[in-house]
């Protein structure tokens, strides 16, 4: 188990934890909660050894193996599969030992411990998983949202945010006891998402995590420690759980209370309003449960730093949007989206679902202005004011800018002008105080930068906001905030997130995009959750039946008989059936000849007959990969063609 006794933490001059004391037992799930600055990264630091209590005693098991994600950008031609391998420790460790001990072996080929270092080292191999290494990293791959095209494409060759998956992959890879996840989720969209909580669900080792996505935290945590005042206090249950235990507690405490009751008369305002027109607007109907959750989310706002809200828009024109036969993308060559047709209306509160690179933020950029659509049209209506906010705050930022220089800008290019002190006292509201107007945006953290952005959309008075990710880099306590400023919001919504406790508590529809379409989505997130499972089972059966290019195509010419069918498709299985057959057999042999030079092994011998079978073991290795990978491509070409005969 993992132990603090009296541990005193700092950083700098800084105490960031005072004499705390917890356990932690294995096997558990913790989720690590508590304010941006509060010293949740510190701790990570005390877990994984790069820091050092400053007091007290703090203890984990030596013979612990632990795993984290590395956090700087891999930079290396290695395949991705070959980078995301090599995060199996045990195995790379018994690799090396072989491979020293051949080397050892040809150099003195009488030497007794060379060769049995060699026959450990290949029993060793079978225990750490050597035979289905492969497999394992490429499930990881995949279920983070790769194609089945990229598993040996160059890790450089991937964007940032991809590379990142890949160390996340390469950290699920190690066989650990302990793994630490410092915000798991800030890279990947909600189809890689539901895998990952699916995966992590099943991980038989103890695990610490920091998140701020809510429903994660629920999802694969079952114990949270909280952060707040330099201490650190242990609650049994999610973050939910959390939640309803913390709001108890500041119950009993009536300073921070009457905080709490101030920033909930606010989310009360705003419930009652909207609770007034749900009688009026069907819409609003599927909107009223998530809206009575708000009422517990209190303790979290008790300490968010800033709350805000959305001016109410000047006008409303409806429809907002009309898309007629466009087609989105980045070219002619490069045409994501086609034949799209669809109108927004106003006060449709619309997320946006659907896998990494299907075109959620390509809709969301063109509808922006950002890039244009390459054919159809896009009609606005009279006085659209679009408030948007990019996936990447430095898309609409200007590195070199500080806060005041964007607002003072903002309000020259939209209006409505503003004073120097105005313009003080309006980002005063956000968080932005004294020296922090004057700091350049380039130097803030991502959460700073994602409250100026939130700033400036406020300050333009939009009847259309259109977000894209907006809570990468907003804690908890931000998130809600948000949510109850969207709540409030009477304009028109489109949302593209990954936390889908934002999504259930401010949308009221979903569109799908993907296989080159808009649709409308006819049911919640639970129903999205589940038709991502059935999706990603639908690919694997893909991947398990497509041929490669130079198989044979099915015949589907609607003209040719079904008799003419059958023979075509009997003339082109008998030259594949008999492959397979060659095959098979070939395996048989080499996987009878592995058996019995294993049980070999198990015997008295001498180093240098030793030596000899476990190359020779080698061999059979090398020589059965490749007949695997034959055996599923003609399998697969099999049943392709007995499908359509």
């Amino acid at each position: 188990m993992i132990t603090l006794r009296d541990v005193i933490l700092r950083r700098g001059a800084k105490v960031l934890l005072d004499k705390v004391s917890v356990t932690l037992n294995p096997g558990e799930k913790v989720g690590l909660v508590g304010r941006n600055g509060a010293g949740k990264s510190s701790l990570f630091g005390l877990f994984n050894g790069t820091l050092h209590e400053d007091g007290g005693d703090f203890s984990i098991p030596t013979q612990w193996e632990m795993a984290q994600v590395a956090q700087e950008m891999p930079e290396t031609h290695e395949a991705a599969t070959d980078f995301v391998l090599a995060g199996d420790t045990r195995l790379m460790g018994v690799r090396q030992r072989l491979a020293d001990a051949d080397a050892a072996h040809e150099a003195d080929p009488d030497d007794m411990d060379a060769g049995m270092a060699i026959a450990h080292a290949y029993a060793d191999l079978h225990d750490a998983g050597e035979h289905d290494a492969v497999p394992r990293a490429q499930a990881l791959i995949l279920g983070l949202g790769f194609r089945s095209d990229e598993l040996n494409n160059p890790v450089n060759s991937f964007s940032g945010g991809w590379r990142m998956r890949l160390q996340l992959a390469r950290a699920l890879m190690c066989p650990s006891h302990l793994l630490l996840l410092d915000e798991p989720t800030n890279h990947l969209d909600l189809d890689a998402l539901v895998w990952l909580e699916s995966w992590l669900q099943r991980y038989a080792g103890t695990m610490i995590v920091i998140s701020h996505d809510r429903e994660f935290l629920d999802a694969v945590t079952n114990v949270t420690l909280h952060i707040e005042n330099q201490r650190l206090t242990r609650y049994g249950g999610n973050y939910s759980t959390f939640e309803n235990m913390r709001l108890l507690q500041l119950e009993q405490q009536q300073s921070a209370f009457s905080k709490q009751q101030e920033k909930m008369a606010h989310l009360q305002k705003f419930i009652d309003r909207f609770k007034a027109k749900a009688s009026k607007a069907k819409q609003a109907q599927s909107r009223v449960k998530a809206l009575e959750r708000m009422e517990r989310i209190g303790p979290v706002l008790a300490e968010a730093d800033f709350t805000f809200e959305f001016k109410e828009p000047q006008n409303l024109p409806n429809p907002m949007l009309a898309i007629s036969d466009a087609s989105f993308g980045y070219g002619p060559d490069k045409v994501i989206l086609r034949s799209v047709s669809r109108s927004v209306l106003a006060g449709q509160r619309i997320g946006i679902l659907g896998a990494n690179g299907q075109g959620k933020s390509t809709l969301v950029k063109t509808i922006a202005h950002e890039i244009g659509a390459i054919a159809g049209t896009i009609t606005e209506g009279k006085g659209l004011n679009i408030g948007y906010f990019a996936q990447q705050e430095l898309d609409v930022l200007r590195p070199p800018d500080n806060p005041l220089e964007h607002m003072t800008r903002l309000a020259r290019e939209v209006g409505p002008p503003g004073r120097e002190q105005e313009l003080r006292n309006f980002l005063g509201t956000f968080n932005f105080s004294g020296d922090m107007v004057r700091q350049a945006v380039g130097t803030m953290s991502g959460g700073e930068k994602a409250r100026l952005v939130l700033a400036m959309m406020v300050w333009q008075r939009p009847n259309l906001l259109l977000l894209d990710e907006p809570t990468n880099h907003l804690d908890l306590a931000t998130r809600e905030a948000l949510a109850v400023a969207l709540n409030e919001f009477e304009g028109t919504l489109m949302l593209v997130s990954h936390d889908r406790a934002l999504l259930r508590s401010v949308c009221d529809e979903f569109w799908l995009v993907g296989r080159g379409e808009i649709k409308p989505f006819d049911g919640d997130l639970d129903d999205y959750q589940q038709y991502l499972l059935d999706e990603s089972k639908r690919l694997r059966e893909e991947a398990r039946n497509q041929t490669d290019a130079a198989a044979p195509a099915p015949v589907v010419a609607a003209t040719a008989s079904d008799a003419q069918q059958r023979q075509d498709a009997t003339m082109r299985l008998r030259p594949l059936r008999k492959d397979l057959e060659k095959t098979e057999a070939r395996m048989a042999q080499l996987e009878a000849d592995k058996a019995d030079f294993e049980a070999r092994l198990a015997q008295p011998m001498g180093p240098a007959e030793m030596a000899d079978l476990g190359r020779r073991l080698k061999a059979i290795g090398g020589e059965l990969q490749p007949l695997e990978e034959r055996w599923l491509e003609l399998t697969g070409q099999i049943e392709a063609i007995d499908a359509t005969a």
